[in-house]
């Protein structure tokens, strides 16, 4: 099952559990705590005063009371110390231990605050980090709808040179694939007069090579070429004798039909074969639920859409090349015309196969999310 952002006060999720960022002594401390003992009213302290103190790192449930909730993991996340002191390590074991609990009454659905970025100091982007990594981990072996639960966009902010670098490499991309469209823009009639002047020009001093006209933005520059470097053309010759040498297409409209290369099932199949992976290891990182992804696998014609697709591109560990074949297969390309296929393109080619980081840069970056 999937992980998924959310902006909402976490203190009104209707899951199977809450998590708590729970002081260590038995009181009621800031922020998410504060707001959690609020909605479940007074007996949710007095159900915490019988645990007594939580070391940072672990964590304890009790019963939700008032609250839409089945049970509040109370846990305790380490203070930020600078960074020197294993504050990254323990801030894990916090999240290890929460679902853990979550799995042993097993709960189907657990939100998460962002831990420890609060009022504990720890960086917003490590504790997003450290979150994603144990998600990601957790949903690999474990079906769980886990939720991160933010009220703002400003609290999910991708911080840092991870950030940074995506930012840099999407706006890169777009902004190249942009040019190229306008440099191939149609030509207006005064643009292709002013051609049509240059090549009779041309013709006249005997220095123009016959060309099929070309209405990109390189056409009147291609011109110029051929008319000012007689040597291009022997070469033009040469390949005119190359496409008249080579055979033409012939045979039936079901000769042609014949050809028809393997479909997207099909060439999953042969793509799991071909890995030797479990299935359930494919789809767990695919964050696709079974049922999803054996209806694709069984049947032949399936025409996946192309978030799925890129899913099961993720969930293979494809690189860019496999990715766009997989794609092809069902109709689809990444492109750099998309801001969100750069995205994908961006973690594709570092090697991160995490459809949750992939979700959080998407959400920070304001593009649709691959899973809803």
């Amino acid at each position: 099952m999937p992980f998924t952002i959310v902006r909402n006060d976490i203190t009104k999720m209707r899951v199977d559990a809450i998590v708590n960022t729970a002081n260590p002594r038995p009181v009621i401390g800031d922020g998410t705590d504060s707001a959690v003992h609020a909605a479940a009213g007074p007996r949710l302290l007095e159900a915490r005063k019988k645990i007594g103190a939580i070391a940072p790192g672990h964590s304890v449930a009790t019963r939700a009371y008032d609250l839409p909730a089945r049970y509040v993991l109370h846990t305790v996340s380490p203070a930020w110390q600078g960074g020197g002191h294993g504050e990254a390590a323990l801030l894990r074991s916090a999240y290890d231990a929460a679902l853990e609990l979550a799995g042993e009454r097993r709960c189907r659905s657990v939100a998460f605050p962002l831990m420890a970025a609060g009022s504990y100091g720890f960086p917003r982007d490590l504790a997003l980090s450290v979150a994603i990594r144990a998600f990601t981990d957790y949903l690999l072996s474990h079906d769980m709808q886990i939720y991160l639960v933010v009220f703002n966009a400003e609290a999910f902010k991708l911080a840092g040179s991870l950030f940074d670098d995506l930012k840099s490499y999407v706006d890169d991309q777009y902004v190249s694939e942009q040019t190229e469209k306008e440099h191939t823009r149609p030509r207006r009639r005064d643009e292709l007069r002013e051609e049509s002047a240059l090549a009779a020009d041309a013709e006249e001093d005997g220095s123009a090579l016959s060309f099929t006209p070309h209405f990109g933005a390189n056409a009147l520059i291609n011109q110029h070429v051929a008319t000012t470097r007689p040597w291009l053309r022997k070469a033009k010759s040469t390949a005119a004798a190359d496409t008249a040498a080579a055979p033409q297409a012939a045979g039936s409209l079901r000769d042609l039909l014949d050809q028809t290369e393997s479909t997207f099932s099909e060439y999953l199949m042969d793509l799991l074969r071909e890995r030797d992976e479990k299935d359930s290891a494919v789809y767990h990182r695919a964050q696709m639920s079974r049922q999803l992804f054996n209806k694709i696998i069984n049947k032949k014609d399936y025409q996946p859409t192309k978030n799925t697709a890129i899913q099961l591109a993720v969930g293979l560990r494809l690189d860019l090349n496999q990715t766009q074949k997989l794609l092809g297969k069902a109709g689809y390309a990444l492109t750099r015309s998309s801001k969100s296929d750069l995205v994908v393109q961006y973690f594709i080619q570092r090697g991160e196969y995490s459809i949750v980081a992939i979700n959080t840069a998407l959400y920070d970056c304001d593009l649709p999310l691959l899973t809803k």
